[in-house]
């Protein structure tokens, strides 16, 4: 199941956002535990600069979603609590957006 969302990124935390994407590819084996953990098989992001300001797409690929969810709040890693912190921390708001389409094979 993938999910794809929308964050409105503080204008002063941008490069924080950016440090701790690398500070993710540098704990590859900590990242590669939680998504063991969680049924994820992938996860990707990216920033959109916008006229209104940045934006963080962020996308997951998990076996089980729901699953994930309960890994992250039931027993998170340490690295779990770090990227949530840091979330925290940078992130202004979630965007709505209407979903047009989701189909997937079988």
């Amino acid at each position: 199941m993938l999910r794809v969302r929308f964050f409105r990124v503080k204008p002063d935390k941008i490069d924080r956002l950016r440090d701790w994407m690398e500070e993710l590819h540098r704990r590859r084996d900590e990242v590669l535990e939680t998504f063991a953990q969680e049924t994820v098989r992938h996860e990707a992001a990216w920033l959109m600069e916008t006229a209104e300001g940045t934006i963080l797409v962020y996308a997951i690929e998990a076996e089980d979603l729901e699953q994930a969810q309960r890994a992250i709040t039931e027993n998170p890693l340490p690295i779990d609590l770090e990227h949530r912190a840091v979330m925290d921390e940078v992130i202004e708001v979630p965007i709505e957006l209407e979903q047009l389409l989701d189909e997937r094979a079988g």
